[in-house]
């Protein structure tokens, strides 16, 4: 009888105090998820506006940057609740600080490559090396083929890509040797266009800055041009054919887009004028990672 009396009693004071405790350390770490979701929310729609290439740099490095602040609130409050939680059942917290530092001893020579990652990805983030939604391509120790893709998440620990085959590549940050960012401030569309070495090529150069005057005037490529297409010339010779270089500057990870189209233009330009563009023979690797694919019409 003593017992239970004395187990309510526990329960009403103490028990009481450890349950609250840990309620609100659940509903205060949901809160912080939630209001960190929100602001990622708003970091996205607030980045479409304005000025769009200033404005995305920003937003990613904020986008990144408030997602690893709110992983440490929620490690931070679920650490403290825990201290609490020890002292209301009576164990003795300094006693624990001996074994602690113990355990933390034998657990940073048995998980010293997650503090390297961690410390990788602190560097990522201060630095801005990539952010939320950058288009990157990632060499990783000891991998042959690098991960490729979009920015989907920056924790202090791993880098989460999507391929563009749709698929989801996770990189620890300590394993990170190499990165190509290529949607940082601008990106560059690339477009070697192979001509028969009979045609004019001054005829043919002209066409070309045609077609990037008219890319320039269309409203639905205009906002993703930060200026007119340049023809650059003739980039390389051959006996049977000179490719000319088209060089567009882009918005961050639409230099794709772009290119896409700049090469559906030149083809229907060049077929009105009565020009034939060959099949080329060699690819031509794009500036700024743009990678120059080149598609010839027979």
């Amino acid at each position: 009888m003593d017992a239970l009396r004395e187990l309510l009693d526990w329960l009403s004071g103490r028990g009481l105090e450890v349950v609250l405790i840990i309620i609100g350390s659940v509903l205060l770490a949901r809160f912080v998820a939630w209001a960190g979701t929100r602001i990622t929310d708003r970091i996205d729609r607030n980045s479409t506006g304005g000025d769009a290439l200033v404005r995305s740099e920003a937003a990613k490095h904020r986008h990144s940057l408030t997602q690893v602040l709110t992983w440490a609130a929620i490690v931070l409050i679920y650490s403290i609740s825990v201290f609490f939680v020890l002292d209301r059942l009576g164990v003795p917290v300094t006693g624990l600080v001996a074994p602690a530092t113990v355990l933390g001893v034998g657990l940073g020579f048995g998980a010293q490559r997650i503090v390297g990652d961690v410390l990788a990805g602190f560097f990522i983030i201060t630095e801005r090396q990539y952010g939320f939604g950058d288009v990157v391509s990632i060499q990783v120790v000891g991998g042959m083929e690098p991960a490729s893709g979009t920015v989907e998440d920056v924790t202090l620990r791993v880098t989460r890509l999507r391929s563009p085959d749709g698929e989801v590549v996770t990189v620890p940050n300590g394993q990170i040797v190499k990165v190509i960012n290529l949607s940082r401030d601008w990106a560059r569309a690339v477009v070697d266009v192979p001509v028969p070495t009979t045609v004019d090529v001054n005829r043919a150069n002209e066409v070309l800055r045609e077609v990037g005057r008219a890319a320039f005037r269309d409203p639905a490529l205009r906002p993703l041009l930060l200026d007119p297409p340049s023809v650059m010339g003739v980039e390389s010779l051959d006996l049977e054919q000179v490719n000319i270089r088209v060089v567009a500057r882009t918005l961050p990870g639409k230099q794709f887009e772009v290119g896409r189209d700049l090469r559906a233009r030149v083809v229907h330009a060049f077929r009105s004028q009565g020009m034939q563009v060959p099949q080329p023979t060699t690819a031509t690797p794009a500036d700024d990672g743009a990678t120059a694919v080149q598609e010839g019409a027979r």
